[in-house]
């Protein structure tokens, strides 16, 4: 497709994903206008050098992301999770639906030509089995994006390998999770993510009608454990957390999406997403490329804060 001229408005543009998206569209030839409810910040600011256009929107504020998407070919959509590294405090499953509903409202409203939401492998099967909580909320807005009839593709990532880059799954030394340690666990970059956004979005007759899931990885914690302190030199041993330790300190709903990891998991097919996207990064890659560098800096931090306290 030949992107000249052409504006996705993107949602969440300075989240993890949001970035990243925006990063690779705007390597494609887009114009893109980043919606933020802080156009001033650091993070809005820095998306402006890069060459986006910032635009004050909020995804409680219908009216603010119609005004946003107005003449815009497309819409990139994310809404945080529950539970999530960085989701605010007192945000409920309830919020993210009903954000995720105001954005596919917004870009019904003014009549975008190809509309992408990012979900979570495993939503497909919803009907069929019980699922995490995060799982119905993001199903619940792919179905609404269904009953409005938005030329949409849905992309369905697995668990970011970004969440083992800080104190999600790295504390005192160790690399800890309630993940049982002989189940493989699917990972992906969310570069990866923003690459397959920007695909999707240069090839709409191939995407448009699409659901796709998307890991990268797939290892158990001890090799993922492993891989890491292999990069960035320093032993991280993994720790399981029980699940009963999770149940009493955040809820039996953490524990049991927890549990539904370790019993059932996504399902996504890696091989399937290399095919799409030849330049997919592997645990081991994504560390040589980015991931140690993060895990050293957060060390570092942490460290010197401890000698400090």
């Amino acid at each position: 497709m030949d992107t000249a001229g052409k504006t996705i408005a993107v949602v969440g543009a300075t989240g993890l994903q949001g970035r990243t998206v925006t990063a690779h569209l705007l390597a494609g030839g887009w114009r893109v206008r980043a919606l933020t409810r802080d156009p001033a910040g650091t993070a809005a600011r820095a998306l402006a050098e890069a060459g986006a256009q910032i635009v004050r929107a909020e995804m409680d504020d219908p009216a603010s992301l119609a005004a946003a998407a107005e003449g815009a070919y497309g819409v990139f959509s994310v809404q945080p999770t529950v539970g999530s590294p960085g989701t605010a405090a007192g945000f409920s499953a309830g919020d993210e639906v009903r954000w995720g509903r105001n954005v596919a409202d917004a870009a019904h409203a003014v009549s975008v030509r190809h509309f992408v939401y990012t979900s979570v492998a495993g939503a497909g099967r919803h009907g069929t089995e019980r699922l995490p909580q995060n799982v119905v909320s993001k199903h619940r807005i792919e179905r609404h994006i269904g009953e409005l009839g938005l030329p949409a593709t849905i992309l369905r990532p697995v668990s970011f390998m970004e969440n083992y880059t800080g104190a999600y799954h790295l504390h005192g030394g160790t690399l800890t999770a309630p993940f049982a340690a002989d189940v493989p666990q699917q990972i992906i970059a969310v570069d990866d993510v923003g690459a397959l956004t920007a695909l999707a979005f240069a090839r709409p007759g191939d995407w448009i009608g699409r659901a796709v899931n998307l890991a990268g990885d797939e290892l158990t914690p001890p090799q993922i454990a492993a891989a890491v302190s292999e990069a960035v030199g320093r032993p991280l041993p993994y720790v399981r957390i029980p699940l009963e330790t999770v149940a009493s300190a955040v809820g039996e709903e953490f524990a049991f999406a927890y549990r539904w990891l370790n019993e059932r998991g996504y399902r996504a097919d890696v091989s399937a997403t290399r095919a799409l996207h030849p330049g997919l990064m592997d645990l081991r890659t994504w560390l040589a490329a980015s991931g140690a560098a993060q895990i050293k800096d957060f060390l570092a931090a942490r460290d010197s804060g401890e000698r400090e306290g």
